[in-house]
């Protein structure tokens, strides 16, 4: 279980910035070719660092905690926090900048949950139409609503 340990932790960090997509309405997996612009470059650079590095002896991985599977010298589980942790910090920005910008309500009611958060329409009677306001119980009702 050990050597799964690099992995696992990333499965859990996309599983818990998951929501931020569909709640709060991110919408990074849904621009598919700005978050490949986004995420190309960096991962280029970092997989470029680590190259270098470990050919130094600067950088190394614990085969302890690594699966010992690999492209080229990086192991897979380092490829694999280069694409994971980019995009939890995609979606968490665009999480907050909604938020930010939006507000918690507003942006609530743009994601998937908004269905539920937007207000009903009155029931009873045709569309538009308003029901008399109900007096409290033990009180007599005024002209006003009657």
């Amino acid at each position: 279980m050990d050597r799964y340990q690099y992995l696992i932790v990333m499965a859990l960090c996309v599983l818990v910035t998951l929501p931020l997509e569909f709640v709060l309405n991110a919408r990074v997996y849904r621009r598919p070719g700005r978050l490949l612009r986004t995420m190309v470059p960096a991962f280029g650079a970092f997989v470029l660092w680590d190259v270098v590095a470990i050919r130094l002896g600067h950088w190394t991985f614990s085969p302890e905690y690594t699966t010992g599977w690999k492209v080229g010298n990086i192991p897979v589980e380092e490829l694999v926090f280069f694409v994971v942790i980019p995009l939890c910090a995609l979606l968490s920005y665009e999480a907050g900048s909604n938020i930010l910008r939006d507000g918690w309500v507003a942006t609530l009611r743009a994601g998937s949950l908004g269905r539920f958060l937007t207000p009903a329409p009155p029931s009873g009677g045709a569309a538009g139409a308003t029901s008399a306001p109900v007096p409290a119980p033990g009180t007599a009702p005024t002209e006003e609503l009657v």
